[in-house]
Order: C-alpha cells, then structure tokens, then sequence
C-alpha cells in the first residue's frame, strides 16, 4: 500500500499552455490533479507552472503516459522520474570506489552510511567567528589535527573571509596563507582536505599541495575552475551566492528562494558537466548567509529536503552564522552553539550528507544522534 500512501507535490516551471492541459488531464485521469494558470485554457497565456499532485502510483502512470504525448513532455516524464528517484534516495549516486585514491574512498564509504562533519579551519584576520585565531601556521595545524581527533571527516581550509562586508584578497596572499597549512596536514592526516576558494590559481596550488576536494562560495562561475575541476576529477562543492561577500546582503530578494536556488545549482552542474566534471562528483550547497535575510534561511532550513530531487549530495553550513544569532535576539558568534546544534539535527533530518562547522566535537555528537534517529 506504500505507493497509495505516499503523497508528492512537484513544481514544473514554464510549461506551455497545451502541456499544461494535458498533465492535469492526465494527473485527473490517474486520482491526483495539477494546479495551472487559469488562462491556459482560454490559451491567454503562452505558459505557466504547474503543481503536480498526486500519490506515488498516480505519478508513475504519469510518467507513462507522458512518454506517449507531444510538446516535449516525454522529457519531462524523465526529468519527474529522476527527481522522484533522487529524492527517494538517502544517499545520491557516489563515485564508484575503486576510482578514487584512499583517502577519498574512505570519505565516501562513510557518506553511504552516515552524515559527515567537515571542520572549518579558517586560516584569516577577519572571518566573522574565528578570525584571525589561527593565523600562525602551528595553531592551524594543530587546530586541523585537533578536528580530526575530534572526529572530522574533513578539513576545509580557508584563507579569504567570506563574511558579509568581506573585501577581497590578492591571490599571493591567499595563497601565503593556506598551501603551508595543508602542506603541514598532508600525511598527518587520514581525512581529506578541502580548499575552501573561488580562484582557479589557489585552487590548483592547493590540490598540488595535497588538497583533494574543491569547495567554492560562487559555485564554478569562473569557466577555470570548472576546467579545474575536469582535469583533476575531485569532489567540487557547487554554492549558491547571489553577488559576493562585500554585496551580498545588500537586500537579498526573491520571489520564491528555494526554486531559484534549485534553478541556479541545476544551472552550474550542467555547466559543469559540459565541462567535463564527472556529475557524481558534484556536491550541492543552498548557500546558507549568502545573499539571504533570515526568513530566507529559515525557509531554506525548512524545505531542505526539496534539493534531494537535483540528485547530488546536500551540504549546509549554518555554523555561529548572524541569522541564528538574530533569532536568538542577538547573540554574538561565541554563543550560537545551542543554535547551530538545532540547525544541524534539523538539516540532517531534511536530508543534509554534510554539514560544515567549528565546533567539531558537539556537532559529531549531534550528527550522530541525528544520524540514529532518521537514517534508520
């Protein structure tokens, strides 16, 4: 009875009038129905969303009889099975094994069975929670080597704030800053490091250096970073941001912020894959802080679960950030731990593969409880 029982909502976005006759015809035919623009039937309008709603059984016998219609609608029958099937899943397709060096192999054996905690280790004067506190070489390493002890199963290594208001910094200086850091974890360390960057020349020096995995806040605008990314075939974290640090929150707005960041994220891994990156290799990160007000991020938090249909792994980083601070009337970043704890179960239990954060320890315990409760 599970199919019968199981029930879905799927936004279609700019269906052409007679396609959008058929699915609701068609969803009406099979025990669901579709919400359209009232004018498609007066054919006013050229196009219009659709709602989709209807049980899992109704939506596989949609899925059937797109494939017989005109109006490029068996492309969409494929795209609702993909979305359904990504959605279903608790862990996306993953890099096949055998295909990756160790420490990677190990990185994604555990994200097949748990949600995984990735350490922010920021080697700058000015981020918003820890600037300026690991800026000798030693304290990052021992910093770095601490996370792992506390149970990390990456390090992201970061050497240019991105905190709102953030100005940038020059490619030597990021540099300066990070490739002696992750020189100094490279074989000290079991678990991957991530260079946290949006410039090809960094990002390359770093994957040189030792660095394995590429996480960057623009999400591969840069066409050299998606040719990077292709050459070396690693792990690459796709973020939304709308503008840069210095201009994001600058009155973000949106008329719906979760389609818009789904769109933007589908956009990149098309352009990456045209690229050459391999798509299992493409990790998703909605951009929590980035050009968004808090309702924003609280939105995001709250319909998490609707990026699982793009297919790829879910990243969230929430850590100390201001909105937690603001729902907490105020608090400064050094006591926003109870708040990043909740936000953590929260987008485990939405769907989250990765969560990024500070506090290495209490999050582990919380992602493992988190863990226990809703992968079982």
């Amino acid at each position: 009875m599970i199919p019968k029982a199981k029930h879905y909502v799927i936004k279609v976005h700019g269906v052409r009038s007679p396609a959008a006759l058929i699915l609701k015809e068609t969803m009406l035919s099979r025990g669901g129905d579709a919400a359209i623009h009232r004018d498609c039937i007066t054919s006013r309008i050229d196009r219009s969303d659709v709602l989709i709603m209807g049980s899992k059984k109704a939506l596989k016998g949609l899925i059937t009889d797109l494939r017989e219609q005109p109006f490029s609608l068996p492309a969409l029958a494929e795209e609702i099975e993909g979305a359904l099937v990504a959605y279903e899943c608790a862990v996306p397709e993953l890099p096949a094994e055998n295909e990756l060096p160790e420490e990677l192999r190990q990185f994604y054996e555990k994200m097949r069975k748990q949600t995984l905690v990735m350490g922010i280790l920021n080697v700058t004067p000015d981020s918003f929670s820890d600037g300026g506190v690991y800026m000798d070489r030693a304290a990052a390493i021992e910093r770095g080597l601490k996370m792992v002890e506390e149970g990390a199963d990456v390090i992201d290594v970061g050497g240019e704030s991105s905190r709102p208001g953030a100005e940038p910094v020059s490619i030597e200086e990021e540099l300066r800053r990070v490739i002696p850091v992750i020189e100094g974890l490279v074989g000290k360390v079991s678990v991957p490091i991530s260079i946290d960057t949006y410039k090809p020349e960094v990002a390359r020096a770093a994957l040189d250096a030792g660095a394995s995995i590429l996480n960057d806040i623009t999400g591969l605008q840069n066409p050299e970073m998606r040719i990077l990314a292709a050459e070396r075939k690693c792990p690459t974290c796709i973020m939304h941001m709308r503008g840069t640090p210095r201009t994001m929150q600058e009155n973000p707005v949106y008329e719906d912020v979760v389609s818009e960041i789904m769109a933007f994220l589908r956009q990149r891994i098309n352009e990456a894959v045209e690229a050459g990156v391999p798509e299992e290799l493409l990790i998703i990160d909605p951009g929590i802080g980035f050009g968004k007000t808090v309702e924003h991020n609280t939105e995001i938090l709250r319909r998490l679960r609707d990026f699982k249909s793009i297919g790829r792994p879910i990243l969230v980083g929430t850590s100390r950030k201001a909105f937690i601070g603001a729902l907490l009337g105020g608090l400064p970043p050094d006591r926003r731990l109870e708040g990043t704890a909740a936000t953590v179960a929260l987008s485990i239990a939405n769907g989250a593969n990765l969560v990024r954060v500070h506090d290495v320890g209490e999050m582990v315990r919380v992602a493992r409880i988190s863990d226990a409760i809703v992968r079982q």
